[in-house]
């Protein structure tokens, strides 16, 4: 497998959205901009790097400004615009017959014409010799020499703070960056039309939705990256928050998802963010909250288990049972872990975060360990008012809560797991699911609260309910082992109520009558993008399809708000406004985004109904 997709130009470099890397041997091609109104440099161009503290959204115009455009999985065909310090630039790559072409078309304003840089580099510390020999850039490696030219004569800029060789280009008029023989301007634009239109005739696959897939496409291979320490490809959260933690970082049902998503048009990287999320194991059997390139590891909590049912539907894609043979001991050791830790009776379920000794003495290593803030984050829902002053037991290190969304999700990992043990012939293993799952679904019984019409998540130390509600409330949708009569109540009652969930804007994080929702910070009130997919799921199950229809629409709405405005696909969303860039919490580019618009590709049956017992 990895041999098949860690090779050919694409833009695997996780700090630079502006290099095309050739894998296997690390040759790169990047693009920077050297202006003169100023002694300013754009060496590396990211999304959404982080502004002032003065500014009113999170991300500074003072830094470039980037929207991404297409980007083929296999990297044949990208495009992108950027905007930095009034140069505005429109950039298109194209891959053909293993050769390069970088398409430039400049825009903007100066008083003294900018410079494009085009530099070359060996990424990763492999071996090899770079050159410059007048016009021509040359990349000498082992197995091949790689001419690296322009459409336009070098103007020599010695003052260019870069430390490889580059050539420099005014950015007066149109050119092109490319490998191989010498090729005129206008051939070059005509192998770029080529690949686009080959690029745009696979969404149209998708009929009336090819801007959902173009949306899902789009986010998992621009964040798709190559990680050099595992030897593999993966789309992490965003490539910004890559930059903060080494290299790489990985949370873990976001990964999951991004798994899921990749596998709508490459399986390689489906596979890859699955196992490689899985190998990151901790050595109490649980798969970790975060894990990154430094080192950092979240060794006291998990996050939500939703890796089983990604595995099952990248299952009923591919009926590849090697695959499940790989990751199937690993997500059976994870459910082991959480029936044996945050099991807080018989049949009830708690979210926990236990102390440990830090490996690096990192504060967001160790941050919140032991106390209600790692388990809030277990959750997923880090800042939830639904964990607003609850306990902590320190014996259990679970909170004094029993977590309906929890439990929901447990069951449903089971129900998954025993699928694919039924598939690889685990039988003890799936007797232990169904005993697990019987077990936790006696005690999901015990939450319903017949007089509130929901299951509610119930205090341990007081036995009280607790009123405040979010999504995960709804959870048992998933699940299918609630009657038909309890899920229509939270659908009537819940989910089309106006003062709690439903309106313009669905669905916030904490229901509309309560008083964090007006926060709009984080996860009190504002829209995510994997709860309302899993409230999706559930509406599935139940066959709620008036509420299906509705969800999908107000899902697909809130991604195109900004998305054919801006190019942006938030992390979470206003549920007043429906604005993402609002705030400073938002970022503007992170891949689990494209599930608000996965559920459409369910809804219109584009992706397999994932309710079917495979």
């Amino acid at each position: 497998m990895k041999k098949n997709d860690i090779i050919g130009w694409n833009t695997w470099n996780t700090n630079n959205m502006l290099s095309h890397v050739l894998l296997p041997n690390g040759f790169e091609i990047f693009l920077g901009i050297k202006e003169y109104s100023s002694p300013d440099f754009l060496a590396e161009a990211l999304m959404g790097r982080i502004g002032s503290a003065e500014s009113p959204q999170r991300y500074d115009n003072s830094f470039e400004q980037i929207r991404p455009g297409a980007h083929s999985f296999d990297g044949t065909y990208t495009a992108l615009s950027i905007i930095w310090k009034k140069i505005e630039l429109n950039i298109q790559s194209a891959v053909f017959e293993n050769n390069l072409y970088i398409f430039i078309e400049p825009g903007g304003i100066q008083k003294k014409i900018p410079l494009l840089i085009a530099g070359t580099g060996i990424l990763w510390n492999n071996s090899g010799i770079l050159k410059k020999e007048d016009n021509l850039l040359i990349g000498e490696f082992a197995d091949e020499i790689i001419p690296v030219r322009s459409t336009k004569r070098d103007t020599p800029d010695l003052n260019v703070p870069c430390r490889t060789p580059y050539l420099s280009l005014k950015l007066d008029s149109a050119l092109a960056v490319y490998t191989g023989g010498n090729m005129p301007l206008s051939k070059i634009i005509e192998i770029i039309e080529r690949k686009r239109i080959e690029y745009e005739k696979e969404k149209l696959h998708f009929g009336n939705d090819s801007e959902c897939f173009e949306i899902i496409r789009a986010s998992q291979s621009w964040n798709m990256i190559y990680d050099p320490t595992r030897n593999c490809i993966i789309s992490p959260v965003s490539r910004i928050w890559n930059a903060h933690w080494g290299g790489w970082v990985q949370h873990c049902w976001d990964t999951f998802f991004s798994g899921y998503m990749a596998s709508i048009g490459n399986k390689q990287l489906a596979y890859s963010n699955i196992t490689s999320m899985i190998n990151n194991v901790s050595p109490d059997g649980f798969i970790p909250n975060c894990a990154a390139a430094n080192g950092f590891k979240t060794l006291d909590r998990s996050q939500p288990p939703v890796g089983s049912f990604c595995v099952k539907e990248i299952y009923r894609k591919y009926r590849e049972k090697e695959f499940i043979l790989e990751v199937f001991d690993g997500l059976y050791e994870w459910n082991s872990w959480y029936y044996s830790t945050r099991r807080v009776s018989d049949n009830l379920l708690s979210w926990g975060s236990k102390i440990f000794e830090p490996v690096l003495n990192n504060y967001w290593e160790s941050a919140g360990a032991g106390e209600i803030y790692g388990a809030a984050m277990e959750s997923g829902m880090d800042n939830s008012p639904m964990y607003d002053n609850i306990p902590i037991n320190p014996h259990t290190h679970c909170m004094e809560l029993v977590d309906v969304g929890l439990m929901s999700l447990y069951i449903w990992d089971c129900q998954a797991l025993m699928e694919l043990a039924t598939i690889i012939g685990k039988d003890s293993e799936y007797a232990q699911l169904e005993n697990r799952k019987e077990k936790i679904t006696e005690g999901l019984d015990t939450l319903w609260d017949d007089d509130f019409g929901l299951y509610l998540n119930k205090r341990i130390d007081t036995g009280e309910f607790s009123k405040r509600i979010s999504p995960t409330n709804m959870y048992p949708l998933l699940t299918g082992v609630i009657s038909k009569v309890r899920a229509t109540r939270i659908i009537n009652e819940h989910f089309y109520n106006e003062q709690e969930f439903y309106g313009k804007w669905i669905l916030p994080s904490i229901s509309k009558n309560d008083p964090a929702f007006n926060d709009q910070d984080y996860w009190r009130g504002r829209i995510w993008p994997p709860t309302n997919f899993l409230v999706y799921l559930g509406l599935r199950r139940y066959k709620f399809h008036n509420a299906q229809k509705d969800l999908a629409q107000k899902s697909q709405e809130l991604v195109y708000k900004e998305w054919l405005e801006k190019g942006h696909l938030h992390e979470n969303y206003n549920a007043i406004s429906g604005e993402g860039c609002d705030v400073k919490n938002s970022d503007p580019f992170l891949n689990w985004g494209g599930l608000l618009v996965m559920i459409s590709l369910i809804e219109n049956e584009y992706i397999k109904a994932p309710e079917n017992p495979l």
